[in-house]
């Protein structure tokens, strides 16, 4: 069965160019003109992506990227608008966004990052990756985290920091390969944006955080050290 994806859009011209190319693409497509019509089809039959623009007329897509997101089963989303700074595309990311095309776009590298985060979600699905260290147990097929028995909510963006970094145990992580890494960013950006999620992410590990370590004058790693 093709993978189904649900268009999110007010554009009509947009809605039809993008059924027509992935359609032709090999996947079976749904549009909605507005927020409350994408809810709808959400909740009728969840599709396998969305790819969604920000700026709906009814409600903000920042809000339905929440909702999506907040659902038992969450569906990888790609938002696809106008805005395109920097803060919006980390705003994106921070709220669960799984990729970020700014308009104008080349319709075939859409499809690409479309297949891309369909590839991964198979390749997570097909294989429960698990790591524990000390108090710390992921299971990375179910976007699950543990810290002493106990569950702790992480963000996409977070897990994705926390896994990129486990992946490197014991190796420097310098500030620039974590935003080109994590957050997809080539582009210097204030390093402060890494350092606001590292402490975010310490925060919410509590006692597990001490694994992740500041190497003053270079960045961070996770320590390979279980104690």
């Amino acid at each position: 069965m093709p993978a189904r994806i649900l268009v999110v859009d007010d554009e009509k011209d947009l809605r039809s160019l993008l059924e027509y190319n992935l359609t032709q693409a090999g996947f079976a497509v749904e549009t909605a003109e507005d927020g409350r019509a994408a809810l709808s089809k959400l909740k009728a039959s969840p599709p396998d992506l969305v790819v969604l623009d920000l700026l709906l007329p009814d409600v903000p897509g920042t809000e339905l990227l929440k909702t999506i997101k907040r659902a038992e089963r969450p569906v990888p989303v790609l938002l696809l608008t106008a805005k395109g700074e920097e803060v919006d595309r980390l705003v994106g990311f921070e709220l669960g966004a799984d990729d970020y095309v700014v308009k104008p776009f080349s319709v075939r590298e859409l499809v690409l990052r479309i297949r891309a985060i369909l590839r991964r979600g198979e390749e997570a699905g097909g294989e429960a990756e698990r790591y524990e260290h000390g108090e710390l147990a992921i299971d990375v097929s179910r976007h699950q985290l543990l810290v002493g028995g106990e569950p702790v909510s992480l963000t996409a963006l977070e897990f994705r920091l926390l896994t990129t970094l486990i992946d490197r145990k014991g190796r420097v992580q310098t500030r620039k390969m974590l935003l080109a890494d994590v957050w997809g960013f080539s582009a210097d950006l204030e390093t402060r944006t890494v350092d606001t999620h590292i402490k975010r992410l310490r925060e919410k590990l509590g006692s597990a955080g001490r694994f992740v370590e500041t190497v003053r004058g270079l960045g961070y790693r996770f320590s390979e050290e279980e104690r």
